[in-house]
């Protein structure tokens, strides 16, 4: 472990599993107590924290659907009066829902606009009673915000790219706070929502520079290094992390 978090407090949506999983094990590596969210496995976030822990690490699981705006403002409230303030927000939670627009349901855009877009806007709002000077507030985007070179992709890509034009405008109002506001944006991430073994793998690494897709660790790595002191100039940010995919 190292300590450029030490004594941070950060709260990761999602984090249960693939990306998320990786960010709160590596920001709990660097020092920070970190509060994760999950939806459905209480099992696989009983076994992150006990990871976690092993290592000498503190994680604690915190069960709330990211689509509920009231439950995922009272998981910030309580969390932040149990370890006294929040730090690092990681808007991680996210949704992928594909199809072509004579097929793609209103349900379907109304879900991923809900996780993917109005959830960041939600934790964003609820965490800064929380957060002071020094703050961080880090999402997960995607590069496909800014390419999108394959059919059925379009509410998708339409989610990841609002996120664009969130942060630049929020690092506005909150840069005079002493906070910051960023996306990452992956590209192919080994994960069992795109594994490097599925269908469409060649495709994508067919569009690279570097034909393989990232391991989550690799992400957690933008991630941590936005959230550290060093990246305190850095914000209003797009930092691409995808093998060259949008090259």
């Amino acid at each position: 472990m190292n300590s450029n978090l030490q004594g941070k407090v950060a709260f990761v949506t999602g984090g249960a599993r693939g990306i998320g999983a990786a960010v709160v094990r590596r920001l709990a590596s660097e020092g920070a107590t970190v509060a994760f969210t999950y939806h459905s496995s209480a099992a696989g976030a009983n076994d992150l924290v006990a990871s976690v822990e092993k290592v000498g690490g503190r994680a604690v699981a915190v069960k709330a659907d990211v689509a509920d705006a009231a439950a995922l403002t009272n998981a910030i409230n309580e969390t932040a009066r149990q370890l006294g303030k929040i730090d690092i927000l990681v808007n991680n939670a996210g949704v992928l829902r594909l199809g072509t627009l004579d097929v793609f349901s209103l349900e379907d855009f109304d879900a991923t606009v809900q996780v993917n877009v109005r959830a960041v806007f939600v934790a964003s709002k609820a965490v800064l009673a929380h957060m002071g000077k020094g703050g961080r507030i880090i999402n997960i985007g995607s590069t496909n915000a800014d390419r999108m070179p394959f059919a059925g992709g379009a509410v998708y890509a339409m989610s990841k790219s609002a996120l664009q034009g969130f942060v630049q405008g929020l690092a506005r109002d909150l840069g005079p706070k002493g906070i910051t506001v960023n996306n990452v944006q992956p590209g192919p991430v080994n994960t069992d929502m795109n594994p490097e073994a599925g269908e469409f793998a060649a495709s994508l690494h067919g569009l690279m520079a570097i034909p393989r897709h990232a391991a989550a660790d690799e992400i957690a790595g933008m991630v941590a290094y936005v959230a550290s002191p060093e990246a305190g100039f850095v914000t209003g940010a797009n930092l691409m992390i995808d093998g060259g995919f949008s090259a």
